[in-house]
């Protein structure tokens, strides 16, 4: 196989944007595990306190993720995360205004391999992760927060307004589909975001994230195959999928797990108006769930043209 190297005359501006995408592929895929180990090792060591007192915090801190979290400014706006953004690009779109005094619930598509859309955009993706030492608060310190409802309710009952819930709602098995072209989004059964939203009669607003399924490469596993069996059992005992992908490296093209250097362009939609229910029936909830569906697929349809998307291409919800 032939390795196209990376040029040594590649300007330090771009060499900064791989180094932060690198740092982000590191955290993404290896940096709960270290804080894991970190955590155990020091009770073996003379710093053994450390770990005893962070045991501490953690008990005492332990609602925090589902209670709105802890936002650090100077993480949030660190200068990482503009070079990360300059390296695809990643754009953000608007083709409507959203009520500062009104709270929302997005629904972000597709999820892709790793969710930078999602990430860099709103940074509001969110897991079991927060089950790791040190790695909760380096999470919540960017604007994370717990993905189960009472964290989402938390968010969306503040009656000052302001607030914006983003959920990846095709979640990790969406990411089983992510590969340059598809356009398959697991939204067809997943009502769950469309109940809370009529709960707390919050406007339910359609994202489609072009491009993100573009980053990485995957290894073929149409449903039925050994690889995506194998795929489902393991994500229903560890609660994350766990797609074979590829793209780029640091010092060349040809190989690697950095995604490649391609566009992102996050599109959000116009809110839903949503009655608000205390107790929605299952009707009510299909009856939102179709519209919030229409109103997606309509969103596709009128910005893919832009971003080289065939005619005869349009979104599967399955």
């Amino acid at each position: 196989m032939k390795v196209e190297f990376a040029p040594l005359s590649v300007p330090l501006r771009r060499r900064l944007q791989t180094a932060s995408v690198v740092q982000w592929v590191f955290s993404f895929l290896g940096l709960a595990q270290c804080c894991a180990a970190v955590f155990i090792a020091l009770f073996f060591t003379r710093f053994w306190l450390v770990s005893a007192l962070y045991a501490a915090w953690w008990f005492i801190d332990r609602e925090k993720p589902s209670k709105g979290g802890r936002r650090i400014h100077a993480v949030r706006n660190s200068i990482v995360w503009r070079y990360m953004r300059d390296y695809f690009p990643v754009t953000l779109v608007k083709t409507a205004e959203l009520d500062p005094r009104q709270n929302y619930l997005m629904g972000f598509h597709p999820h892709g391999v790793m969710a930078a859309g999602a990430f860099l955009n709103f940074c509001t993706e969110a897991s079991g992760w927060f089950r790791v030492p040190f790695f909760r608060d380096y999470l919540m310190s960017g604007g994370l927060v717990s993905s189960d409802k009472e964290s989402a309710s938390y968010v969306l009952q503040k009656p000052e307004g302001g607030n914006v819930l983003t959920i990846i709602v095709g979640g990790a098995q969406e990411a089983l589909d992510a590969r340059p072209g598809s356009c398959t989004l697991l939204l067809k059964n997943r009502k769950g975001f469309v109940r809370l939203a009529i709960e707390h009669g919050t406007p339910l607003v359609p994202i489609f994230s072009f491009g993100e399924n573009d980053l990485f490469e995957q290894v073929r596993n149409p449903k039925g195959s050994w690889l995506r069996q194998l795929q489902h059992r393991l994500q229903q005992i560890m609660g994350i999928s766990l797609p074979l992908f590829h793209a780029r490296g640091i010092f060349q093209y040809s190989f690697g797990l950095l995604p490649y250097r391609r566009p992102i362009c996050t599109v959000v939609g116009k809110p839903i108006p949503v009655q608000r229910k205390h107790r929605p029936s299952e009707e009510e909830v299909d009856e939102v769930h179709q519209k919030y569906l229409n109103e997606l697929f309509k969103l596709f349809e009128e910005h893919k043209a832009k971003h080289n998307i065939p005619e005869d291409r349009h979104l599967e919800f399955i």
